[in-house]
């Protein structure tokens, strides 16, 4: 991915903050004669074994997801693939009325995250049960109700034989965070308070993020989508 300087992260607990905010990825590998894309949640796996996940470098971390075993991207899949992850944070079109000024041009703010790294399949039962478990107790923490999975693992085990995991061990990382830096400061604000009033949460949830990027600082307190 393609990411101008102005358009970094500013802190790199940003990309991390991100990931977790929005974890269904979309992952995608060559194939032998065709890319293959799909849309799967993913976790840390160093925050899947109780870490408080506060590491913000993601080069060397490793990423674990799973997926039906039905899916034709397994058989596309070798020991060796590189892959990609992308995660879609906020974003929305910025009409030109909002800058209140002519000339001007419209354009998209948005933040994404691509993730490189080599795939490796997991099938083997233990481990796939690990990470069946752990992405129910990191989802259910991050964004559930805390759903006691105790009295369903008999189920789960039900589910095991159709399902097939993965892990990526990270070697790469772009973030780019396009959030009206090129704008100036009384229009950045202008774009701030359009999308605060409106009634899309993703705009509610950019409008947070433009606001932070404008003050330089990140918060952690930020509501997640």
């Amino acid at each position: 991915m393609y990411v101008p300087e102005q358009y970094e992260a500013q802190d790199p607990s940003w990309t991390r903050e991100l990931i977790r905010s929005n974890p269904l990825a979309l992952l995608v590998t060559n194939g032998r004669e065709q890319p293959w894309a799909t849309h799967v949640p993913v976790i840390l796996a160093d925050e899947s074994n109780g870490s408080d996940g506060t590491q913000d470098d993601l080069v060397g971390r490793r990423i674990l997801g799973h997926m039906n075993l039905l899916n034709p991207h397994w058989a596309a899949l070798s020991e060796t693939d590189q892959a990609l992850l992308v995660f879609h944070g906020p974003g929305s079109y910025v009409s030109p009325t909002v800058y209140e000024r002519t000339p001007a041009a419209p354009t998209w703010d948005f933040a994404s995250v691509h993730v490189h790294g080599t795939l490796r399949v997991i099938d083997e039962p233990d481990r796939l049960r690990e990470i069946m478990h752990a992405t129910v107790r990191a989802f259910e923490t991050d964004v559930g109700t805390g759903w006691d999975m105790t009295g369903s693992l008999e189920y789960f085990e039900r589910l095991l034989p159709g399902v097939r995991g993965f892990e990526i061990a990270v070697r790469g990382v772009d973030s780019m965070f396009k959030l009206s830096q090129e704008q100036p400061a009384e229009t950045v604000t202008k774009v701030i308070d359009n999308f605060r009033g409106s009634e899309v949460n993703r705009q509610q949830e950019l409008a947070a993020l433009i606001e932070r990027a404008a003050c330089g600082t990140p918060d952690h307190t930020a509501p997640r989508s």
